[in-house]
C-alpha cells in the first residue's frame, strides 16, 4: 500500500508525499516550497526520488530546484510546460506512465485551469492526484484554457470509478460548499457533507481526500444534469457545457 502524507503549506495549499514502503521511493506532488518536504522526509527517514508537477503555477513548483539540489530527485512535469517549470528532467503527456516502485500512474491531460495541466491516476490503487483541475465540491478557475476544455477534462475524471480517492492541492472545500448550496440548496447529500466539512475545519483538519462518488452527489461542476441546479440558474434543459460554463461564471463572482 502506498503511504500518502499531506503537508499543509502557504495559506491553503497541500503538498503530497507518496511513499512506497517496498521500494522506499518517495514522490512529492506539487511542492510549493522545500522546507516542509525536507522536514517530513527527515522525520520519517524517507528519501525523495521524484517530484510530480501538475502545472506551472508558482505555488506548485516553487520548491522544485531546492529539492532537486538537496536530494538529487527527478522532476517530472507536463511536457507542454517545459519552458516554464524549473528543473524539469522528464516531460510527460497524455498516456505516459510514471512509476513509484511497482506502482504505476497514468498521466491524463486535463487542460482548462492551465493549458498544460496534467493529473496522475493510479488505476489499480484507485488514487488520483489532480492538482487544480478538480477540487472537493469545486474545480479550477479558467486562467488559460476555455470552459469547454475544462468541462471535457472534468468529464474524464467524472467517469473514473466512484471509489477513486482524489487529492487536490488546495483547501477550498468550505467556500466551495457554501457556493454549491446557493445553486442546489435542496441537495441533502450536499447539506450533510457541508456539516462534516464545518466540523473538520473547526478542528483544522483537512477535507481531502474526497471520492469521485462523493463529488457526483455534491459537486455542482459534476451535476449539470440536476434539474434542481438547472432551475436555480435558469438553464433548464440547456446543453451540459452551457450549464457548466454558467456555474463557473457564478462561482467566479461568489
Amino acid at each position: 500500500m502506498l503511504e500518502i502524507l499531506p503537508l499543509p503549506v502557504l495559506t491553503d495549499n497541500y503538498i503530497y508525499l507518496i511513499h512506497d514502503p517496498v521500494s522506499q521511493d518517495t514522490a512529492a506532488v506539487d511542492p510549493a516550497e522545500a522546507p516542509p518536504v525536507l522536514k517530513a522526509l527527515a522525520d520519517r527517514g524517507w528519501k525523495l526520488t521524484s517530484i510530480w508537477n501538475t502545472h506551472h503555477h508558482w505555488d506548485h513548483v516553487g520548491g522544485n530546484l531546492d529539492l532537486q539540489q538537496r536530494t538529487g530527485c527527478q522532476v517530472i512535469a507536463p511536457l507542454a510546460d517545459r519552458h516554464r517549470i524549473p528543473g524539469i528532467d522528464r516531460g510527460v503527456a497524455e498516456g505516459d506512465i510514471v512509476t513509484l516502485g511497482a506502482h504505476r500512474a497514468q498521466v491524463l491531460y486535463t487542460p482548462g485551469h492551465t493549458l498544460g495541466h496534467v493529473v496522475y491516476h493510479f488505476a489499480d490503487e484507485r488514487l488520483l492526484f489532480c492538482g487544480d483541475t478538480l477540487f472537493v465540491m469545486g474545480c479550477g478557475r479558467l486562467f488559460e484554457g476555455s470552459a469547454d476544455q475544462l468541462w471535457h477534462s472534468l468529464q474524464r475524471l467524472k467517469a473514473l470509478p466512484a471509489d477513486t480517492r482524489f487529492y487536490c492541492t488546495h483547501e477550498y472545500t468550505q467556500k466551495n460548499g457554501r457556493f454549491a448550496l446557493t445553486v442546489e440548496p435542496d441537495n441533502q447529500a450536499l447539506v450533510a457533507k457541508m456539516r462534516r466539512v464545518v466540523e473538520l475545519r473547526a478542528l483544522n483538519l483537512p477535507t481531502v481526500p474526497s471520492t469521485i462518488g462523493e463529488e457526483l452527489a455534491t459537486n455542482p461542476f459534476f451535476r449539470e444534469d440536476s434539474p434542481s441546479l438547472q432551475n436555480t440558474i435558469g438553464l433548464k434543459d440547456a446543453r451540459p457545457v452551457e450549464i457548466f460554463t454558467e456555474v463557473r461564471r457564478l462561482k467566479d463572482g461568489f
